[in-house]
């Protein structure tokens, strides 16, 4: 209407912050998750990183964490990859929660509308309502969505404990329809965070970037754009190549890793850590660097599909990949653990601090990106 409020939105949303130091929170309005305050508990604890060894126990502070979002879109289109690759980058968040963290547990819920299920006539129903060809039916994203988020969680190894589930569709007085046609598919997780790895450390100039995770494949092209827009039959090609596919086995031996690196305590070798999600390598080796900047060569990147161009090696969104900074002096430790748990890694670059990134190819020398 013309006048200016004093808040913004978020400032409001952040109000429920309390001001007074100390409070009760440790992470809020940043990072990949939140965290409150925990306890002084008894962990087990590896004695030998890289090797076979016996088990110790070790006091050390946990502070709860939590984290939460939605993977509507991709579940809307194909229910079993669009939750189990919702199940899986909500982890990774958890994962990539300060320096480093560790899963626990995780909640999934679904929206959906009519379930018209077979052989059951309800009265609130109606039968003449069309649903769009290019998204599942409610039915089918009710089971093969809750297929998907488990089938994630029970390879990985987290345990699905919590979780909601509604159905709803009606003719409103007025004429209008109401009704969850495009689903909201919700995942949840709690972890642990170790007290001493709350903070993400700066990037300095000279430290190196690492990729950790599978290798970069045609899919989530475009993932972000593609469920900000209106769906249509026309993009029904696009939309399907916005959507992952999901590797627990891999998002295990990933996770595996981040663990052993945290167990160290004091001498974690992981200074800061992004999960990569929407916009792939172009968002997360940003990200990670910001503001200090980076040089990277594209050919670096682990690719599965050697036909990848070089537009779709940065902006893809393919899944089980975390970004990390460590140091030159940690990479010989880095590489003894992730050799042992089988998780392929890649030294993408180096930390520049003249505040742009830069991509070069070194396959023909071009340099495709160079921005601030």
């Amino acid at each position: 209407d013309g006048v200016e409020k004093p808040n913004t939105l978020f400032q409001m949303v952040k109000d429920t912050l309390p001001k007074d130091k100390p409070n009760n929170s440790v992470i809020a309005f940043h990072d990949n998750s939140s965290s409150i305050r925990g306890y002084e508990c008894t962990s087990l604890k590896p004695t030998t990183f890289g090797k076979a060894g016996p088990m110790a126990l070790e006091s050390q502070t946990l502070h709860p964490i939590l984290t939460a979002e939605t993977h509507n879109f991709p579940c809307g289109v194909a229910p079993f990859p669009g939750a189990e690759t919702g199940t899986g980058g909500r982890l990774r968040d958890v994962t990539a929660t300060g320096q480093g963290a560790y899963p626990v547990a995780g909640i999934s819920s679904y929206c959906v509308g009519n379930l018209n299920i077979p052989g059951y006539d309800m009265p609130w129903e109606d039968k003449s309502f069309v649903y769009p060809s290019n998204l599942a039916a409610p039915l089918n994203i009710e089971v093969e969505a809750s297929n998907g988020a488990s089938d994630y969680g029970n390879k990985f190894g987290e345990p699905v404990i919590h979780g909601f589930t509604r159905s709803f569709g009606q003719r409103l007085p007025n004429g209008e329809r109401f009704e969850w046609v495009k689903p909201i598919m919700f995942s949840a997780g709690v972890g642990q965070l170790d007290g001493r790895h709350t903070t993400k450390g700066v990037p300095e100039k000279g430290m190196l970037v690492v990729k950790i995770g599978g290798p970069a494949y045609r899919i989530g092209i475009g993932g972000g754009a593609a469920s900000s827009r209106v769906q249509s039959s026309e993009n029904a090609d696009l939309d399907f190549d916005a959507v992952q596919r999901g590797d627990a086995e891999m998002e295990n031996r990933m996770n595996r890793l981040m663990r052993a690196c945290c167990d160290l305590g004091d001498r974690n070798p992981i200074i800061s850590v992004h999960d990569q999600g929407a916009g792939g390598n172009g968002n997360v080796l940003k990200e990670i660097t910001e503001p200090a900047g980076a040089v990277y060569d594209i050919r670096k990147v682990y690719v599965g599909d050697k036909t990848l161009s070089v537009l779709e090696i940065w902006g893809a969104e393919y899944q089980e990949n975390n970004g990390l900074l460590i140091d030159e002096k940690d990479l010989g430790l880095f590489k003894e653990i992730a050799d042992r748990e089988n998780c392929p890694f890649r030294v993408l670059g180096t930390v520049t601090g003249d505040g742009r990134v830069v991509v070069q190819d070194s396959s023909n020398g071009t340099t495709p990106v160079d921005l601030p």
